[in-house]
């Protein structure tokens, strides 16, 4: 028979940048986000009784063991303890896991927990060229650490602060509008975002910007790459943890507080792009994982989605907002709140670990009578993976012991990924590019993605000229043609526009 599975406890921690005594370390923002599950509860015992211990892995510094390193910090001796891979994805899809081992009753009881410190506070230390994964050891063995590909890199694409101004040109393409009135638009819903921040005791940032603040460059928001400003990216340097408790409804109830709401999760979904890398994609307005694994989060929740009360959308850039509404069919004019927390650019996006944010604060509002139900929606890289939860405060009335199982056999979704040509001499079009700029706010080189004439994918830099770098901000470029050559010199492709 299957077990009902209840979110018992949760806790949240944000550490103030201005702090007068010794900061805590990514473990110890997990360590004190997990007893604050505890303080839930009517048992002070919870967290010695685990038989599970999950963690989102840490992307800010380096634990070789950290879920056993957390247990022992905890005084739990759990049989399970697991690590996830790298990818904003990985909250939610711990959750989808945990909560299908105990539906079959593998397990009774799971905490999940993430954290990340990247508030450099040492003012003689010297700055991290790549600080997003600063605390992954050069001989870590996976490859969910490569988001882009050899080819891309060369080009200069190879952050998420590069690669998702690609799907905003692309979106913006496909709107028919000027800049102008189309930046607008996005930072209407981006300042909405900052709101819902403001009023979040956990956000690292509580200042509400406006439309105009968020899109337009200057001192405090200079251009990151074209389309976005800092204040459209994600705010990595945040120390922030999180943590929650699973049980099945049964052992919840023997440590829930008196006349307290009950959490139930109701149903999940995961699913990965078969088009993996960004120049693997023959669309960059859409993704097609996203639906699928937030059509089988719904479904199996059995609530349908006009009932569903509001969202936590994975907020990384505004283009993953978008897609997900495009993908879900949430109309522009649709009441329901897209954040619950104000987002990764505004609340805080601490590594891989945003979501579990999203999971306590859902459950939070549930408890309190503020919402009767909510889907959390997460991914990874370049909306490669994805994953979806639904919770509510009805116990599930579906089924959903095996979809963790049945989603990991099938995860891939979509087409193969686009036939790609490496070094093109010729005549292509445009499908679209962005901007990258220096520190001092001026424009550095232009990354291009498009087909070539024989239907193959080719990246390529333009020449770094003002000129043509006007050209690209002031007037969307794509369906333009180009003409590429390959500079063996450089070792890349070079398009000149048309």
């Amino acid at each position: 028979m299957e077990r009902n599975v209840v979110v018992a406890g949760w806790g949240q921690v944000t550490q103030p940048k201005n702090l007068n005594k010794k900061a805590l370390d990514p473990m110890g923002l997990m360590v004190q986000a997990s007893k604050t599950t505890q303080e839930m509860m009517a048992s002070k015992n919870v967290l010695k009784t685990l038989d599970g211990i999950m963690i989102v892995r840490t992307v800010s510094h380096h634990y070789t063991s950290p879920a056993k390193q957390l247990a022992q910090q905890l005084g739990a001796t759990p049989k399970l303890k697991y690590v996830s891979k790298i990818g904003g994805n990985s909250p939610q899809t711990l959750v989808n896991i945990a909560s299908g081992m105990i539906a079959r009753n593998e397990l009774d009881s799971v905490l999940i927990a993430g954290a990340e410190a990247y508030v450099q506070r040492d003012p003689n230390s010297k700055e991290v060229a790549s600080a997003l994964f600063r605390g992954i050891p050069e001989d870590y063995p996976g490859d969910d650490f490569i988001g882009s590909t050899l080819l891309e890199n060369l080009h200069g694409m190879e952050h998420p602060m590069q690669g998702f101004p690609l799907f905003e040109t692309a979106l913006w393409a496909a709107s028919g509008m000027e800049l102008q009135p189309y930046l607008k638009q996005v930072g209407h819903m981006w300042s909405k975002f900052s709101k819902a921040a403001s009023k979040n005791p956990y956000a690292w940032s509580k200042d509400i910007k406006t439309a105009e603040e968020i899109i337009t460059p200057g001192p405090a928001n200079r251009p990151i790459a074209f389309p976005y400003t800092k204040y459209m990216n994600s705010f990595v340097t945040v120390d922030q943890g999180a943590a929650i408790i699973l049980m099945s409804e049964e052992t919840a109830k023997k440590y829930s507080q008196k006349n307290r709401q009950p959490v139930y999760f109701l149903g999940g979904g995961y699913a990965e792009d078969r088009q993996r890398f960004m120049i693997e994609k023959s669309d960059f307005t859409s993704s097609p994982p996203l639906k699928v694994a937030v059509d089988k989060a719904i479904t199996r929740s059995c609530i349908s989605f006009e009932d569903i009360d509001c969202f936590d959308l994975y907020s990384c850039f505004p283009s993953a907002v978008s897609i997900a509404k495009k993908m879900i069919g949430i109309a522009d004019n649709d009441p329901r709140p897209l954040t619950l927390t104000g987002g990764l650019g505004f609340f805080g996006g601490p590594g891989n670990n945003y979501s579990l944010h999203s999971v306590a604060t859902l459950a939070q509002k549930i408890c309190e009578g503020k919402k009767s139900n909510g889907l959390i929606t997460a991914l990874g890289w370049f909306m490669h993976k994805h994953a979806a939860g639904v919770y509510g405060s009805k116990p599930s009335v579906g089924q959903f012991k095996d979809h963790d199982i049945k989603d990991r056999e099938n995860r891939l979704v979509g087409d193969a990924p686009v036939t790609i040509k490496n070094q093109v001499t010729g005549y292509g079009t445009i499908e679209t590019y962005t901007v990258i700029h220096s520190l001092d706010q001026t424009p550095n080189y232009a990354v291009l993605y498009g087909m070539t004439q024989d239907n193959c994918r080719f990246i390529a830099r333009t020449q770094n000229h003002p000129d043509i770098f006007n050209q690209l901000i002031s007037k969307n470029m794509v369906g333009q043609q180009v003409n590429i050559r390959f500079n063996h010199d450089k070792n890349m492709n070079i398009a000149d526009l048309i």
